[in-house]
């Protein structure tokens, strides 16, 4: 007699397991802990074999009917229904583990340990999970077409994000280039959308490179009435002109005042190499006051909130518009665009002025041999610069302009 769901819902365990026969093979197990499921008893190759179909009520009676009838398919056709169903677990294994977002994932993980701060991976991974992998995340990499990851990108377009849906092109073009090098698919689809999206339109950081106004912008630095370790800060970023994040987050530990270097790890570099600052004459002069007050603390410019933390990635650019200046006139990372303009217009070797900056080789042979290539170089370069910007803002305003 074929079961019914009442039946098969009201039944309760026993001491021992046992089975409530529907037809044609199918039966419900009923397990000693009251779990309950579907099997398939059938034979094939003169053998007697169960297959297992699915938990109750998971798996509901009329679908386990439906499962029956298809394995009683199979062995008409002299298929072994288990053999189809571990054949297809593995299939679908493997389609999982050649998802898009799978392997976004492994590229990711890779990338992220070897040459990404963390800042810079948690800002990929979030574009991922909200602009990619809720479209093509599940499917194949083989299986997605140009057009498809167009119609992706142009939705982030359509909402304004340009910039973002270039960069998420881009990120797409990585993982497919990742897919080709570990054997999951041969062709990278981004290729195909070289210029299909809308140009991003440049944006530079406000900067001041008129030697005149530099002047004037030191001496208000000079003269900054605020709190002393972003006074000691505002000091530094023309001199050094390294990014806003990494002189917020320089500690002692990373100071030698004997060697007048600044190295900052690795982790802490947006492509996760080494950078070594010259600390030329007048940048030690600042960081030896400004020891004398938090030399203690793990931070130079530690947070007038907690000491345990540095200052605020907004707090120089606050200063700057406290001083009058506007964030279409300056920004704090405006300083690195006025000493790469004016360093290159007064004839220093490009390359040298370059690694300054940080703007690190992607070969990483070439990256060490240009490192220890321009050291010398570049502490000259820095004197220099700090010489320069020390002149500027001493010097007469009128004989400026007479020379």
């Amino acid at each position: 007699m074929a079961l019914t769901d009442v039946k098969i819902r009201t039944t309760k365990p026993r001491e021992k397991a046992f089975k409530l026969a529907d037809e044609k093979g199918l039966y419900a197990y009923i397990a000693p802990n009251g779990s309950k499921s579907w099997r398939l008893k059938y034979r094939f190759a003169g053998k007697e074999k169960p297959l297992s179909i699915g938990l109750y009520p998971d798996v509901s009676l009329a679908d386990s009917r439906d499962a029956r009838d298809e394995a009683r398919k199979l062995l008409t056709k002299n298929i072994d229904p288990s053999t189809a169903k571990q054949s297809s677990k593995r299939s679908a294994k493997i389609a999982a583990e050649n998802s898009f977002e799978s392997i976004a994932r492994e590229w990711h993980a890779k990338c992220s340990s070897k040459k990404w701060t963390p800042k810079h991976a948690e800002r990929i991974l979030v574009r991922l999970e909200k602009d990619i992998f809720p479209f093509i995340g599940s499917k194949g990499i083989t299986e997605i077409e140009a057009p498809e990851l167009l119609n992706v990108l142009t939705r982030i377009e359509n909402r304004g994000a340009v910039d973002t849906a270039h960069r998420a092109h881009q990120n797409c073009g990585q993982i497919f280039r990742y897919a080709i090098a570990t054997g999951k698919t041969k062709h990278n689809i981004c290729a195909d959308l070289q210029g299909a999206l809308t140009p991003v339109k440049q944006k530079h950081y406000s900067s001041i490179k008129n030697p005149i106004a530099i002047g004037e912008l030191l001496r208000a630095i000079n003269n900054y009435q605020g709190h002393f370790p972003t006074k000691c800060a505002l000091q530094l970023a023309p001199l050094l002109f390294v990014r806003p994040g990494e002189l917020r987050h320089a500690e002692w530990s990373e100071i030698n005042f004997e060697t007048r270097e600044w190295k900052i790890p690795a982790e802490k570099m947006k492509m996760r190499v080494q950078h070594i600052v010259p600390l030329l004459t007048q940048a030690i002069s600042i960081l030896s006051e400004l020891r004398q007050l938090t030399r203690d603390e793990k931070y130079l410019f530690p947070s007038v909130r907690s000491i345990k933390r540095p200052m605020s990635d907004n707090t120089l650019n606050a200063a700057l518009r406290r001083m009058g200046y506007t964030k279409e006139e300056l920004t704090a990372h405006g300083f690195r665009s006025m000493a790469s303009t004016l360093l290159n217009e007064q004839g220093w070797n490009k390359d040298v002025i370059e690694r300054q900056l940080s703007h690190g080789e992607r070969d990483t042979v070439r990256a060490a041999y240009n490192h220890a290539e321009y050291l010398p170089d570049r502490k000259k370069m820095m004197q220099h610069w700090a010489d320069y910007l020390e002149n500027l803002a001493v010097i007469n305003i009128t004989e400026l302009k007479v020379a």
